[in-house]
């Protein structure tokens, strides 16, 4: 799920971005604005829980390794993708209707190589104000709740695995997590910067 939601990610903004950059093409048509919005946020939500689920997962397999088959069993892990995946459709919908209300009017130019909230808020000459609050929401549920999720395990995690005795025992729990870590720190990070460093430059 997590590689097909990557795939997706980049298949939303990528081929778009380069067709525009090989044509000299600049413009983006109103309704392909919104679809590609739509389903960025839809894909990048979804992935904000489903690292949240793998947290879940590694805390479960290292901290409770006797109960893990109870509490991740084949029903669990499809409900647990099946909630993601509504709370991400339902955070991308509320965003793209929430922005069809709003005016666009004067020049309407994206200082972006994809359509995003932050670049289109600037564009609109009606109040942002309810779209910005919006967004603060669902930043702090669909961004900031999972990331202290995945840190709170990871803790967890942290704390179980050094009470190993043996350095062999304690670098193989260590090494079943590295690659969780580092895409947790690749998603995030490149999220952070764009939004909050990139959104206070303009």
């Amino acid at each position: 799920n997590l590689s097909v939601l990557d795939v997706g990610c980049i298949t939303v903004t990528v081929p778009s971005m380069l067709a525009r950059l090989l044509s000299h093409k600049r413009t983006v048509p109103y309704r392909a604005c919104l679809t590609q919005l739509f389903f960025f946020h839809l894909l990048a939500g979804m992935d904000c829980f489903l690292l949240t689920v793998m947290a879940y997962d590694r805390f479960l397999a290292i901290c409770r390794p006797l109960t893990y088959n109870t509490h991740m069993s084949q029903n669990v892990q499809r409900i647990l993708v099946a909630v993601s995946w509504a709370l991400g459709f339902t955070n991308a919908l509320n965003h793209t209707i929430a922005l069809t209300t709003l005016n666009f009017c004067g020049p309407n130019i994206v200082n972006n190589f994809y359509c995003d909230l932050p670049q289109l808020f600037q564009l609109s000459c009606s109040s942002t104000q309810l779209n910005e609050l919006l967004l603060f929401v669902a930043a702090a549920f669909m961004a900031v709740a999972p990331l202290v999720l995945i840190t709170v395990s990871y803790a967890q995690v942290a704390a179980a695995v050094l009470q190993i005795r043996s350095v062999e025992g304690r670098n193989k729990a260590f090494s079943t997590c590295g690659s969780h870590l580092t895409v947790v720190c690749l998603f995030y990070g490149t999220g952070i910067f764009n939004y909050m460093c990139l959104g206070s430059e303009e």
